[in-house]
Formats: C-alpha cells, structure tokens, sequence
C-alpha cells in the first residue's frame, strides 16, 4: 500500500445478503489518503458489497471497519456522512422532477438546519463546475446522461467528504461522458481527495488509480501500486472471463 496510514479500512471482512449468502469472505481493503484506491474484478465478485460495508448499509458478519484509525463497524450511513464518507452509488440516483439546484441543496440535508452555510456550499459547487450553474433551474430529468452523472458528483462534495466512494461512475454513458466523468475525477484527484472507486471500466479505472485491488469469488485476488499491473491487465481481464 501507501507509505501513509491509510483512511478508510476493510479489515477481514465477512458478509452477504442472507445466512445462506456470503460475498465477501475475509477481505480486506484500505484507502490512502489522498490517493485514489481501485476495486476491480468480473460481476459478482463483491466490489459493490464492498462499498455497502463501507458506507454502513450492509454490516459485516466478521471484521471491522476503521476511519483514520477509530473503529466505525457499528455506525450507521448518517454517522458515516457527518463523519466525512460520502457514496456516489451505482446507477442514476438524481431526482429527475427537482431542479439541479434542490439536488444539490439535498446533498447538504445535514445541514439544512444552518441555511446560510447550506447556501455557500452550493453556490461553492456552481464556482467549481460553471456548466451546472447554468443548469441551475433545469430539473434534473432533463439532463442529458453525462450531466446528471457530473451532478451526482457534485452533490457528493456539498459536505465536503474527507473520502468518496464512488460505485460504477461510467456504468451506461457513451465513451465521451465516459472521459467527461474521468476528467472530473481526475481533478478530484489533484484537489487530493481520497476516492474509493469501483468501474468495470478497467482501463479507466487503472489509468486514474494509484493502487489496485482486485477481488475473485468474493475474496482478495491480487493488487498493488498501478505501476505494478502495466501491460498486466489484459491477462488479467482474461483470467476473469474463465471464472
């Protein structure tokens, strides 16, 4: 890993869906700070349940879970948030009748209570992506694919997160929203924010990374700093298609 303590940690974790479910079987997982972190593997092989675990909304049979050294394995998605975890889950999560404005404004409901606080971080946001600010009044619905997908990333960064967990950032877009959601990670990256991210787009995903890991069957495969997986990753993509 990392020569720094990592921030978030998956120490030997066990869990599923059901009794007679089980998606991870002993894996463990850690995020450098200010670093981004890729989880990668064939479908079905536990990247997502990683990030329920993570975020609180699927518990661990076994393991904890660690933010910067303190145990967090019994707290819930809302604490994780005031914590400083925020998820960008998988698929469209936009509320299409509400305005860009109102879906930003809802990714600060913890502040709702301090509207003046509320109101500089969103217009924060708008500074920091000027093609949503002229979208402000649109509702969302109208979006095209690749602006609603900028826009969950934004609403993920109205509270500021010292960590970002980002499921499937590419899932459904064309190529070139695909590298429009690249860039704006990339950048997210030199701000040196702390990502967690999952994307069946391999050769995205690796070219953003600066650490690996790969899972298989639900357990730990191989990882490593990114340089170590160059001209690798072919062979490894082949490895999962005979899974």
């Amino acid at each position: 890993m990392s020569d720094s303590a990592p921030l978030l940690q998956m120490q030997d974790v066990v869990a599923g869906y059901s009794d007679s479910d089980l998606v991870l079987n002993h894996v463990t997982l850690e995020a450098a700070p200010g670093k981004v972190t890729a989880v990668l593997g064939p479908n079905g092989s536990g990247k997502s349940t990683s990030l329920r675990v993570l975020y609180g909304f699927l518990s661990p049979r076994e393991g904890r879970i660690l933010l910067d050294g303190s145990d967090i394995t019994e707290t819930s998605p809302q604490e994780r948030l005031e914590l400083g975890i925020s998820l960008l889950p998988q698929g469209r999560s936009t509320f299409p009748e509400m305005t860009v404005e109102e879906n930003l404004e809802l990714g600060g409901w913890l502040w709702r209570h301090d509207r003046a606080r509320l109101r500089r971080a969103v217009e924060d946001t708008f500074e920091r992506y000027p093609k949503l600010a002229d979208l402000r009044k649109r509702h969302a619905g109208s979006l095209s694919g690749g602006q609603q997908r900028i826009l969950e990333i934004a609403r993920t960064l109205i509270l500021d997160p010292s960590v970002l967990l980002i499921d499937e950032p590419s899932v459904g877009l064309a190529p070139v929203l695909v590298n429009e959601v690249y860039q704006d990670l990339e950048a997210l990256k030199d701000d040196g924010r702390t990502i967690l991210l999952v994307d069946q787009n391999v050769q995205a995903a690796a070219h953003l990374a600066d650490y690996i890991y790969t899972l298989a069957y639900g357990k730990n495969d191989v990882h490593g700093d990114t340089e170590a997986f160059e001209g690798q990753l072919g062979d490894v993509i082949r490895s999962w298609l005979r899974i």
